[in-house]
């Protein structure tokens, strides 16, 4: 009982996702990326359905060989991988075009991908 009660104490107290506090967040991204209907290729390309969509999806934009190479290989951009390039970019495509520190809070990047999840690949929310 007392292992069992020591475990739940040492695992990280993370709050539900906040979709409002995702959009805040979302601001750190907005100088390269865009979301929504209107959402045009920038420094990055656009994120509108990203969450589940396959690496360097967004055709016309010049991908990093680092993301081309995982799309080849068929990865996707599931809540896990999405988690560990939003907190350090380089971790997944150390060659990757993105140069950004990455977002080092955990619960702001649960609330980044919840809010990422609500755009469907057209920009409309889901």
């Amino acid at each position: 009982m007392i292992a069992l009660l020591l475990g739940v104490a040492a695992a990280p107290a993370h709050a539900d996702p906040d979709i409002a506090k995702g959009e805040t967040v979302f601001k750190k991204c907005m100088a390269c990326h865009a979301v929504g209907p209107d959402a045009k290729v920038k420094v990055g390309p656009p994120l509108n359905g990203i969450v589940g969509a396959k690496w360097a999806h967004f055709e016309g934009y010049a991908y990093s060989q680092d993301i081309k190479d995982g799309a080849a290989a068929g990865k996707v951009w599931d809540e896990a991988s999405l988690n560990d390039y939003l907190e350090n970019p380089k971790h997944l495509a150390p060659k990757g075009k993105m140069a950004f520190a990455g977002v080092k809070n955990e619960q702001e990047r649960v609330d980044l991908i919840a809010f990422l999840a609500q755009f469907k690949p057209d920009g409309s929310k889901k």
